[in-house]
C-alpha cells in the first residue's frame, strides 16, 4: 500500500498505524528529531519467518518464571518491552531501534509536521553520538558544527551509551533557547552553545551566478515534500532569467523523503533509465526507473554539475548517484557520507514501534556505497581554514594565554587578514593588536580580548569568507562556462 504524501498531518498520523510496514531510508533513524526530514519508502511484508518453537519456549519459560516467582510483582509491560529491546539491540545495528511513548509520538509528529531543534543529523558512533551533517543555514551549521563531530555531552550530561532517540530529545526545545554540547573533533574537545530555532521548511534556494549569469545555482538542503515542486519552480525561474546550465548543490544535505529524491532524479534522467535499486536479504532487487509518472513530464536537459561532500547522505546520495550513473552528470567536491541501508518502521500498537534495517539500496549500476560514499568526478575542497577546529565560544582568551584554542583563533584572524604574527598558541602583544583591529572593523569594544562576542563575530566572518572561496562551486562553474 503506497503512502499518500498529500495527506494532512492529522490524517497521516492516523493512517500510519493502519499500515503494517513503513520503510525509512535515512542517514540516521532519528535525525529528524534534531531537525531533519526522513526519507520514506513504503513496502509490504512479503513473508514472515517463524522462529523455532524451542526458542519461543525458552523465552516463555523465562517470562513465566519471572512473572510467577520473582520476589516482587514485576511490571508485565516492562518485561515485554525489555525482551523487544533485547532482540533489537542484539543486532548491533545503530539504525535498528525500539521506540515507545514520547519517542514514537515524536517520530509521528516529525513525519507530519514542523519542529524546533538545532538542525543536525546524528548517528551512534561507538558509545557516543556523532554528527553526520549539520543542515545548511541551521543553528548547528551557524554554530560551526561539522560532519563527524562527536557529541560527548549535552548540557553537561554524558551521552555515553545514549540512544539516538534520547540524544535527539535532549537537543530539541523551544526556539531561542540554548543547548550546550560538548564536542570532540579529532584530539580537541570543546563546548559550544547552540541556539535552537525552527528548522526552515523551504528546501530549495536558487540564484544566478553573478559573474556568469547564464549559470544558475540551485541549493537543495533536504528532500522534503515540497522539494520537487520548489526545484521545478526554481528551474523555470532561472530559465526566465537567462540560465542555460545549472549547478545543483546537495552538500550538507542529510537526505529526506525518498519519493522526492526519485521524482527529483527523474527530472534529470531519461525515462526508462534506472534511478536506484533496493535489495532485500533474499530475492531480486526492486529497480526504480525514471518516468513521466515520477516527474510529470518535466525534464531538465541543460548541462548540469552536482556538488557533494561528506554531509551529503542517504536520499542526497540516491539523487547524486542517479544523475551521475544514468545521466552522465559529473559530481564535484569530496566523498559523500555513505549510507546504503533501508530501515522499516513496524507499528506494534498506538504507542510503540520499532525500526529495523531490512535491505540495501544500490546505485543504478548496482554499487553499494555503504560506509564508502560516492567518489566525485572532480575533487575540490574548501580552503584549509574551513577545516579549523571549533573553539569554545563561552570562554574569553587574553594576553598571556597559551593553548590550542588560541592557536586556532590566531589562524582565523590570519585568514581574515588580521595578522597575529605567530600562530603558535601564545597570546602575545601582536595577537592583541590583531584582535583590536578586528574588533574596530566590526564596531566591537576594542578590549583586545577574544571574548564570546568577538569569537562569534570571528566565526561568522570566517564562514562568509569560506562561502566566497567555495572551490567546488568555482570548479563546477568553470567547467560549465567552458562548454
Amino acid at each position: 500500500m503506497q503512502k499518500n504524501q498529500n495527506q494532512t498531518p492529522q490524517k497521516k498520523a492516523q493512517r500510519k498505524h493502519r499500515v503494517s510496514l513503513v520503510v525509512y531510508l535515512t542517514s540516521t533513524l532519528l535525525a529528524f528529531l534534531v531537525g531533519i526530514f526522513i526519507t520514506v519508502l513504503v513496502m509490504g511484508l512479503k513473508g514472515a519467518t517463524t522462529a523455532n518453537s524451542t526458542d519461543f519456549n525458552q523465552l516463555n519459560q523465562v517470562y513465566q518464571a519471572i512473572s510467577q516467582q520473582y520476589y516482587r510483582k514485576p511490571d508485565q509491560k516492562k518485561l515485554v518491552t525489555g525482551a523487544i529491546k533485547g532482540m533489537v539491540s542484539s543486532l548491533d545495528d545503530p539504525y535498528s531501534e525500539y521506540l515507545s511513548g514520547k519517542q514514537a509520538a515524536a517520530l509521528d509528529n516529525t513525519v507530519s509536521g514542523s519542529f524546533e531543534g538545532i538542525g543536525a543529523e546524528i548517528q551512534k558512533k561507538g558509545h557516543y553520538i556523532q554528527i553526520i551533517s549539520p543542515m545548511v543555514n541551521s543553528p548547528a551549521k551557524k554554530a560551526g558544527l561539522k560532519a563527524n563531530d562527536v557529541i560527548t555531552a549535552i548540557n553537561q550530561q554524558s551521552t555515553a551509551n545514549w540512544s539516538i532517540t534520547k540524544a535527539s530529545q535532549k537537543m530539541r526545545g523551544p526556539k531561542d533557547t540554548k543547548v550546550t554540547l560538548t564536542i570532540k573533533r579529532g584530539q580537541n574537545q570543546f563546548k559550544v552553545a547552540v541556539k535552537r530555532d525552527v528548522i526552515p521548511v523551504k528546501t530549495v534556494n536558487a540564484k544566478l551566478d553573478k559573474k556568469h549569469p547564464t549559470i544558475g545555482k540551485i541549493q537543495i538542503t533536504s528532500f522534503a515534500e515540497p522539494t520537487f515542486k520548489e526545484t521545478k519552480q526554481a528551474v523555470k525561474k532561472l530559465r526566465r532569467q537567462g540560465a542555460k546550465s545549472f549547478v545543483l548543490d546537495v552538500r550538507s544535505n542529510p537526505g529526506g523523503i525518498m519519493q522526492q529524491a526519485l521524482k527529483m532524479s527523474s527530472m534529470f534522467v531519461a525515462n526508462g533509465k534506472p534511478l536506484m535499486q533496493v535489495q532485500p536479504r533474499t530475492g531480486k532487487a526492486t529497480v526504480y526507473r525514471a518516468s513521466k509518472k515520477l516527474d510529470g513530464g518535466f525534464k531538465v536537459k541543460e548541462p548540469v554539475k552536482v556538488l557533494i561532500d561528506g554531509g551529503s547522505a542517504s536520499a542526497a546520495e540516491i539523487f547524486a548517484a542517479a544523475l551521475h550513473q544514468s545521466a552522465n552528470i559529473d559530481l564535484v567536491g569530496t566523498n559523500s557520507f555513505g549510507k546504503g541501508t533501508v530501515q522499516q518502521v513496524v507499528s506494534l500498537d498506538k504507542k510503540s514501534e520499532f525500526k529495523l534495517t531490512v535491505a540495501k539500496w544500490l546505485t543504478p549500476q548496482g554499487d553499494w556505497i555503504n560506509k564508502k560514499g560516492l567518489t566525485p568526478t572532480t575533487k575540490a575542497k574548501y580552503p584549509s581554514y574551513a577545516y579549523l577546529p571549533l573553539v569554545n565560544n563561552q570562554k574569553t582568551y587574553q594576553m598571556g594565554d597559551v593553548s590550542k584554542q588560541v592557536a586556532t583563533l590566531q589562524k582565523e584572524l590570519k585568514a581574515l587578514a588580521h595578522d597575529p604574527g605567530s600562530t603558535n598558541g601564545y597570546f602575545d602583544q601582536q595577537t592583541q593588536q590583531a584582535v583590536q583591529a578586528f574588533q574596530r572593523e566590526h564596531q566591537l569594544t576594542q578590549s583586545g580580548k577574544l571574548d564570546p562576542t568577538t569569537i562569534q563575530q570571528l566565526q561568522t566572518s570566517l564562514a562568509a569568507k569560506i562561502e566566497q572561496h567555495d572551490n567546488a562551486y568555482q570548479q563546477a562553474v568553470t567547467q560549465l562556462s567552458q562548454k
